[in-house]
């Protein structure tokens, strides 16, 4: 793996925020998802494919610190790390950071596991080339 995490660049949307003019505490997570997905399409990963092949890549637990809040028409990265927890969990580490001036505004540690077809965690093969040693 590369020492550079994966980043993706979005910007603000006015939805996004709430009465505070700050983003909504949960926009985060879609933010976070969306990062998460690109990451694996850019390691060609295909997520569509493993789901179809009985293979579900799902979230036990989401671990999400607020640092400082985004505002509208900001842009922003969402980097992506891969670390082995264990022989089927996985973590993505993630940071929001503000641009131009990097400011961090969230860190997440995003944990899962692969399940089998009959719901039993699964060692996905495909993800192990991408993950960090804890």
């Amino acid at each position: 793996m590369t020492d550079e995490p994966f980043k993706i660049t979005l910007e603000v949307r006015d939805y996004e925020c709430d009465l505070q003019g700050i983003v909504n505490n949960s926009v985060y997570q879609n933010y976070l998802e969306h990062a998460r997905h690109k990451f694996l399409q850019a390691k060609n990963v295909d997520f569509a494919k493993l789901t179809a092949e009985g293979i579900h890549l799902v979230v036990i637990k989401a671990e999400l610190e607020y640092k400082k809040s985004l505002k509208p028409n900001e842009t922003f990265t969402v980097s992506v790390e891969l670390e082995k927890v264990g022989r089927v969990r996985w973590a993505f580490l993630q940071e929001v950071r503000r641009q131009p001036d990097n400011e961090l505004m969230l860190k997440g540690r995003i944990s899962g596991v692969g399940l089998n077809q009959n719901g039993r965690p699964h060692v996905v093969p495909e993800l192990e080339p991408l993950m960090n040693d804890a």
